[in-house]
């Protein structure tokens, strides 16, 4: 018996991909065979422990993950698992992960509440970066309130203001090389955009 959470999670990847809710159904019978039940207890204990199990993390360039979109996650995930992402800790943490238990992490932390940071912006980062933001075209993809307008873009609002940046420069600078199209646009803003940015959007 099928679960109707795993129904709904099969569902809605498919509509993703352009296919009806016949063809999710029909996809069941290709879907691992307890998949659903994947043990994550003791992964969830390692996550948490740099990710916070309150969902707030411990380190300020650590990101919030509970209540990130589900794909996103999971193709974080499988990034690492590739080399496609770096991070020496990150990698070392996935290298023995399967598909399934990928999958019910990034299922488990998107279904949770994201917290508030209460961050504020200055009125300067706010300024530049909402220049930036319109230059770079920011809401075609993050939408205008930054949630990301399908799941394998990430929700960058409320998010760790030190992360953001960090992560920004990493793709401007091809040190985090998972994402082309973000490597080229950042490409094009200097430092000091891509910290207003970070400050703006940490601050929604």
């Amino acid at each position: 018996m099928v679960a109707p959470a795993f129904l709904k999670a099969v569902i809605a990847g498919a509509q993703m991909l352009r296919l009806g809710p016949a063809a999710a159904i029909a996809c069941l019978c290709i879907a691992p065979a307890g998949a659903q039940e994947v043990d994550i207890s003791e992964r969830l204990q390692l996550c948490q422990s740099c990710h916070g199990e309150a969902g707030m993390p411990q380190q300020p360039d650590t990101p919030i993950i509970a209540g990130q979109n589900y794909y996103y996650l999971y193709v974080q995930l499988k990034d690492y698992k590739a080399g496609r992402r770096a991070n020496e800790i990150m990698q070392g943490i996935v290298a023995d992960l399967s598909k399934e238990e990928m999958q019910a992490l990034a299922r488990h932390f998107s279904q949770q509440t994201w917290p508030h940071m209460s961050f504020q912006a200055s009125a300067d980062d706010i300024a530049r970066a909402q220049q930036a933001a319109v230059a770079g075209a920011c809401t075609t993809c993050h939408l205008g309130n930054y949630y990301g307008n399908r799941s394998d873009v990430p929700r960058i609002a409320d998010q760790q203001p030190a992360y953001l940046e960090r992560t920004t420069r990493e793709m401007k600078t091809r040190v985090r090389a998972n994402n082309p199209f973000m490597t080229d646009l950042l490409s094009t803003f200097s430092d000091a955009d891509l910290a207003a940015l970070a400050h703006w959007l940490a601050g929604m």
